[in-house]
């Protein structure tokens, strides 16, 4: 039992965050983990269009999950700048927006450091909202489609953040804990990125994928999860170190505490206001779908 617990604590320093190399460029996990989560949505979108009979042809989830992936870079990027980090863009706008180093002289790809969540999530709904658009479809049928598969596929992004050793959790003194080798002391800190992936991941993509068929009127699905996953992300986040530069913005509550107050407020009204849509459209209450 001695051995289990000393491997487990210490598990974080013994992983590479990094597949392989080629030349100056690093193939690493954390990347993939969004290759990984983008193929599980995709494969189980066309699952739902091929199975449930929804009105999509089976090219429309690559179409628009192209879309999506530029809405979670972008928005991932920005929202991590304006939430977390706009005193590093005042300092330096271009090597913030940029994955490139300009020092000695020399121009070398330094990667994406630092995405957010929240900010991905606008950035995603503003490309479906485009999408929808520019396709003549309707933009809650359209996110619907998508949202039961979501929570699965951000599963394997948190567990990039734990191959990275990022995002770690507060300090504790209970067996669970583990070292984290970048944290600023020596400590066991809970594994926070392992409590996001089970539980805003497993078990939301298990209760929204058990009711995806009985949802019912669109937009319904889409309300719901930004409720789950907020409320959540929520109380995890009393597990989770505050980030070093903002720590508590608001009396003893973190950054993505605010954030997450907020999505379950706007995934109240996205309930609200769809059904209210639904009923005028003869759908809500048994209505025609």
């Amino acid at each position: 039992m001695y051995d289990f617990t000393a491997w487990w604590q210490h598990l974080p320093s013994q992983m590479n965050p990094v597949i392989f190399s080629v030349g100056s460029i690093a193939i690493r996990w954390y990347g993939t983990m969004y290759i990984v989560a983008f193929a599980i949505v995709y494969l189980l979108s066309r699952y739902r269009i091929a199975n449930e009979k929804l009105p999509f042809d089976k090219t429309f989830p690559g179409d628009a999950l192209t879309w999506a992936m530029g809405g979670v870079l972008i928005g991932g990027r920005l929202g991590y700048i304006l939430f977390y980090g706009f005193e590093w863009f005042l300092l330096d706008p271009i090597g913030t927006l940029l994955p490139f180093n300009f020092g000695s002289g020399a121009c070398a790809f330094s990667g994406i450091s630092g995405m957010s969540f929240h900010g991905g999530l606008i950035g995603v709904a503003i490309a479906m909202w485009l999408f929808a658009r520019k396709q003549q479809v309707d933009f809650l049928k359209t996110v619907d489609l998508f949202i039961p598969a979501l929570p699965l596929g951000y599963t394997f992004g948190r567990l990039g953040n734990f191959i990275n050793g990022e995002l770690y959790g507060r300090v504790t003194t209970s067996a669970i804990g583990m070292y984290f080798p970048d944290a600023p002391t020596v400590e066991l800190r809970h594994p926070s990125q392992l409590y996001e992936a089970f539980f805003e991941g497993i078990v939301l993509f298990v209760i929204l994928w058990s009711i995806r068929k009985k949802a019912p009127w669109p937009g319904f699905l889409s309300g719901l999860y930004l409720i789950g996953y907020g409320t959540v992300r929520f109380f995890i986040e009393f597990f989770r170190e505050p980030d070093a530069q903002l720590g508590f913005v608001f009396l003893n509550f973190s950054m993505g505490q605010v954030l997450c107050f907020i999505m379950i407020a706007v995934g109240v009204g996205i309930v609200l206001l769809s059904k209210q849509r639904a009923a005028k459209a003869g759908i809500a209450g048994g209505g025609k779908r």
